[in-house]
Order: structure tokens, then sequence, then C-alpha cells
């Protein structure tokens, strides 16, 4: 294990003065975030605007032919057209005494009439922002100097949706996934090219982290892959379409309920699918999607969400198509009408990998998860009668007491344990080379205890069709001892979450009850 080392300085540097600010403004964090990240958003967007005009003036200059410059000159080359009364450089200039709120809705509202992509997607609530607040928060993210290469804008406002996801606790996680884990999946699926869909897309790190692999492997993500994304909430369908905006990507990003509907006909139809559903949901009206060939499977008779969802991902695929998703642990394990469904995606040779991750990766809850990995053309593979399981338990940086993430070599370390069971090639450009000389001396798979084995289909059975990892990987002699009481505590732990979560709506309808009553009693 790694200790931590800082975050890059000019993040975290921006992040103390905006929070400063919002502590002296009196908003929540939740009021607090949109307007922040539009900002970010818009200096960002002036920032390519400015480098698309260098190359447009000088292939004019270029060209025989004299004609004026404008809007589809911009967006050709994938850029946000900007009216100059929305730039950035201009609201920075504005006098302090005038409605500095007023200017940004304006030049918000000028951006989206220009450009039809983000229409009704950008912030437009800076009346609510005091002149102060406001002048500060431009000079603040005007220091981020226009000659940085524009990854650090997304490196930036990611830090940022983490930031303000740790602030909003519970509501936080339904938004974003933490970046190393969305990073680890997309190392494993490996979408070079083709289809991309998140049913439960969020704030669209999946997708962001999908373009950036393509951009490591020299290709262009904007011609080699297509983004999908179905997300229930209105606001968090802003977050992720100014999530993509900011990283220079577009997609088809639709409100639905995903385990009701399915507005991107999704049977069969993807390449890639990735994910971060909400765990052990209940109250899923099943008569709504009884004839639903979605659930191939069937319905599973609990009242739990999980197998919908993993069904969901499985039915989107295409015929070599691949999934990545986050999982609760004990969806692993779990029995009844659930393990007949986990049973039959076993034996229709679904299951490619699953790697166990330790606790406190998320920012609103502690627990421990599980990241599956499907693949629909593995049964025409060698590696058809068999699954590979890793416990990465033991593998994290320590960022602070509460949270841990991987390291980039962490990543590339356990995205090159499935390469070499699947017989591809090694990356190293990430420093994983003597970890990978370490644990594999001679350059094979092999397995390795407390870290990673490839079990058979008949073993699996033999365990009840058990998809957990520690069931399969074992422990180094080291951890033998602490194995059985860690894992009784993680599963008391997960329960107790649950509980939590129950207790907390209860309480709410409770509070609604009484309230009404004293209504009530008020009237009579």
């Amino acid at each position: 294990m790694n200790m931590p080392g800082n975050h890059n300085d000019i993040e975290k540097r921006l992040w103390e003065s905006a929070d400063q600010l919002r502590a002296n403004s009196g908003l929540k964090a939740s009021e607090y975030s949109m307007p922040v990240l539009g900002l970010i958003f818009l200096r960002f967007a002036e920032h390519r605007f400015n480098e698309a005009a260098k190359e447009i003036e000088t292939e004019a200059g270029q060209s025989r032919r004299r004609r004026a410059i404008g809007k589809d000159d911009y967006q050709a080359k994938g850029v946000l057209y900007l009216p100059e009364e929305a730039r950035y450089s201009r609201l920075l200039t504005l006098p302090e005494g005038q409605n500095i709120g007023r200017a940004i809705n304006e030049a918000m509202k000028a951006i989206e009439t220009e450009n039809e992509d983000i229409k009704g997607v950008l912030p437009r609530e800076y009346n609510r922002l005091a002149n102060d607040t406001l002048f500060a928060l431009l000079k603040t993210f005007s220091e981020i100097a226009m000659d940085f290469d524009g990854d650090v804008f997304g490196r930036i406002y990611e830090y940022f949706l983490g930031k303000f996801a740790l602030a909003e606790g519970q509501k936080g996680g339904e938004f974003f996934t933490p970046a190393s884990l969305v990073k680890l999946i997309v190392e494993v699926i490996e979408p070079y090219h083709g289809r991309i869909y998140d049913p439960a897309c969020g704030s669209g790190g999946m997708f962001v982290q999908s373009a950036n692999f393509v951009k490591r492997h020299r290709e262009n993500p904007n011609t080699k892959i297509s983004i999908y994304g179905q997300e229930k909430v209105a606001e968090t369908i802003k977050l992720c379409r100014l999530n993509l905006a900011v990283h220079g990507l577009s997609g088809d990003i639709k409100q639905a309920n995903s385990y009701y509907e399915d507005v991107h006909r999704s049977l069969g139809k993807f390449d890639f699918v990735m994910a971060n559903p909400p765990f052990n949901v209940d109250g899923v009206d099943k008569e709504k999607i009884r004839d639903d060939p979605r659930y191939p499977y069937g319905l599973p008779k609990g009242d739990n969400g999980n197998y919908l969802w993993i069904q969901l991902f499985w039915s989107a695929l295409n015929d070599k198509g691949r999934a990545g998703f986050v999982m609760a642990n004990s969806a692993a394990d779990a029995r009844a009408s659930e393990l007949e469904i986990r049973k039959r995606l076993i034996e229709d040779r679904g299951v490619d990998a699953v790697i166990a991750i330790g606790s406190n990766f998320f920012y609103n809850v502690t627990l421990p998860c599980t990241l599956w990995f499907l693949e629909k053309g593995k049964k025409k593979t060698d590696r058809k009668d068999k699954v590979l399981f890793i416990d990465a338990g033991h593998t994290f940086r320590q960022l602070d007491r509460a949270h841990r993430d991987f390291t980039p070599e962490q990543i590339e370390f356990l995205g090159n344990i499935v390469r070499l069971y699947r017989g591809e090639q090694l990356e190293t450009e990430n420093g994983s080379e003597a970890l990978i000389k370490l644990r594999f001396p001679k350059g094979k798979y092999v397995d390795v205890a407390g870290l990673c084995k490839v079990a058979a289909i008949k073993e699996i059975e033999g365990y009840g069709w058990s998809l957990n990892p520690g069931r399969y990987v074992g422990v180094a002699e080291s951890d033998a001892e602490e194995i059985d009481f860690v894992e009784r505590l993680e599963e008391l732990n997960e329960q107790l979450e649950k509980l939590n979560s129950e207790a907390q709506q209860l309480e709410s309808q409770i509070r609604e009850n009484v309230a009404a009553l004293f209504q009530r009693a008020k009237q009579l």
C-alpha cells in the first residue's frame, strides 16, 4: 500500500478559495455547486474558443478565398461558439457595482442560444449569489493559466465534483463515482471504439474516463466512441452534459427511469456498458416490467433491484460487447431467485472477471464493493469455462482517515492482471512493470494467493455459484488469521448501512405525518 501524494496544487488551491467564499455566502453545497461548476465551464469554453480562433484565422489566411469567419467554423472544430457578451474575459472586467449575477445569467443564455447541444443545461441561478462573491469567484478561476493543456479544466471540474459530492454526503453519491474506480473499469473493458452506454449515468464520469482512455491510445474520442446515457434526475443530467462539454465531448443523454424505460432501445445494441447503479433498491414495481425483454433471466422474487440492473447491463450488449459495473458485495452470494439468475448468467459464459474492492472508496458510505465484468463474446474464446477473480482489498492509497483511492500504477497493475489472463499485451506507461515482475516473474498469468485466481465453472458450481473473490483467491499467509473476522464484519456493516437508510426514510415519513396532523388540528 502506498501513502498518498498531494492533489494537483492548482485544483486544491482553487477549491480552497471557492469553498471559503461559499462559507461566507451562507449557501449550502447543493445550492453553490452548479453556479461554481458553470463558471469553470465558462472559463474552459473561452480557452477552447480562443485556441480555435487562432487555428481558424491561420487557415483563413492560407486560403485564397476571402470570407467572413462565423459560428459554423467554430462548431466544425467541436468548439462552442461564444458571442462577445458571453465571454469570461468580458465578465471579469465588469465594474463591481454592476449586477454581475444578471450579466452571467445573460451570458449563459446567449451561449445556449448559439449552441443547441447544450440548450437548457447551463445554470442560471447567479442572481442568488452576492456581487462580491461572484466577482471573487470570477477572479479566482481567472488564475487558471490559458497556456495549460485543455485537460486541466476537466481535472479541475472532476476535482470539484468530487468535493461537492463529499460535502453533500448521501445525495452526492447518487451522481458521482470516485474516479479511480471508473478508471479501473475502463482499464478492464478497454473501450477503444464503438457505442458506450450507461443507464445510470449520474454526472457522466464513465464517459469522460472512456474518452481519456481513447486519448491515451492516441486516438480522437469524438470520432472513435459514441455516448449514450439515461438518468432519472433532471438536475443530474445537467451535471452530466456540462461535464461532457467541459471535456469537449457530446452525447445522447436522456431523462428516464431505467427500470421501466428504455429510451435508447438498448437490446443488443452496445459495444460497452458501464455503470454504478444504486445498490439494494427496493420498491421497484415488477408488474410494469413483467414482460420486458431486458430481463432475460426473469425477475428476482425479493424486493431488491441489484439483479434487475445486472440483467439490464447484460441485455444491452451486442454479440462481442463488454460490461463493467459497480455492485454491492451482497449480490455475489445472494440466495434464492437471485442465485438462479446468477447461475444462468455464469452457465451462459457471461461472467469474465470479478474484482473485490476494499472499504472507504466512496464519499458517502464506507462499505466495500465489487466490480463485475461481463462479456458476450467470451463463449467463443479459450476463457469460456473459467472466471478470473481478483481481491484488491489490500491495494489502495490512503487519502485521509476516511477515504482511499488507487494510484495510476495500481490501476494499471490490476488491469494488467486481466490482460495476462486474456493473453493481451501489457501496458506499463504508469509504472506497473515492477509490480508485474514481482507477482508474475515469467510474464505469464499464474494464480497468486491473496491476489488472484482463475476458477473453472465446475469449481464455481461447487461454491454454490458464488462470485465472491474471497472464496477463490484465498489469503496470503500473513492475512489468514484476520480474514473470517473481516468478512463477517463487512457483511454486518453492509446490513447496518441498509438499515440506517431505511430508518432515515421512516423518520422523514413520520415527520411528514406529524406535520400533517398538526395542520389538521389547527383547522379544527
